[in-house]
């Protein structure tokens, strides 16, 4: 696994990718980026990181349960300890792992004070969500305030072909000046495996594979600052990256935008999926 995350992370830098996105949750991603930055020693990378998960699985497919969610103040506080200890000044944007209208964190004094405090730190602040009603929860989060000053200034939600329903709220965060990024941009493999015929049909028209249609059309997003991609190897990622030499017109992403399925259809299914 450490040798597939090199290869993978040394193509993606030679292709011109430099952004990465780890997490607590990510099994040992961030000990295993940490050791890739030591190794090569690039110092033009953007990290990024999220607290909020503990990844429980000990590597089993088959476990009872793969992540425990906490967003508390004493969580907090030790994943950013582990985080800092293994990225240490590498990590430019902290976020809070799928922030849901549910979380205590909304009224969480404590905790939002020391989140507030990273900036001062020199570190962004954001929150990444999930779920049916994504819109609420950055609008909410966005309007939280310690002495005046806004605590987050970016966000990374999920957007995507079959759920567009946060592109509204995100296009109102970057026009207020927050960063946007947008994860799961192929709807954890949906796009990929099985993609719609409006899908496959448009790729075959441009001669390339339905991830990188998928992912074009999310490039086009005007508001959209980063979009995330998740291959798990140098093949994969160069299949994504043919992306960005499509052109999709104005007809291809109105046909493109008939594949939208209802928030609550999307997410149920996607609750459903294997854990791999």
């Amino acid at each position: 696994m450490r040798r597939t995350t090199y290869a993978v992370l040394d193509a993606a830098y030679r292709a011109g990718i430099r952004w990465i996105d780890v997490a607590r949750s990510y099994g040992r991603a961030e000990e295993f980026l940490a050791d890739w930055l030591e190794k090569r020693g690039h110092g033009d990378l953007t990290v990024s990181s999220k607290w909020g998960y503990t990844y429980v699985g000990a590597w089993r497919l088959d476990a009872a349960m793969h992540e425990v969610k906490e967003h508390s103040a004493s969580s907090f506080s030790r994943q950013w300890s582990e985080s800092r200890a293994l990225l240490g000044q590498s990590i430019n944007l902290y976020q809070v792992h799928s922030l849901t209208l549910d979380s205590p964190l909304f009224t969480d004094d404590p905790l939002l004070r020391a989140l507030s405090a990273l900036t001062d730190d020199g570190v962004r602040v954001g929150f990444s969500t999930s779920g049916p009603r994504q819109g609420e929860v950055i609008r909410r989060a966005f309007d939280l305030r310690i002495a005046g000053r806004p605590i987050f200034t970016a966000v990374q939600s999920t957007w995507n072909l079959l759920e567009p329903s946060a592109g509204r709220a995100l296009a109102e965060a970057h026009a207020a000046g927050n960063l946007v990024l947008v994860k799961e941009t192929l709807a954890n493999g949906r796009l990929v495996v099985k993609p719609p015929p409006v899908l496959a049909r448009i790729a075959a028209r441009h001669g390339t594979g339905p991830d990188a249609i998928a992912i074009a059309a999310v490039l086009a997003r005007p508001w959209a600052d980063t979009v995330l991609v998740g291959p798990a190897s140098p093949d994969q990622l160069a299949a994504n990256l043919a992306a960005t030499k499509v052109q999709l017109t104005e007809a291809e992403l109105r046909s493109l935008a008939t594949m939208a399925e209802p928030p609550g259809e999307y997410w149920g299914r996607r609750s459903s999926l294997h854990w791999r």
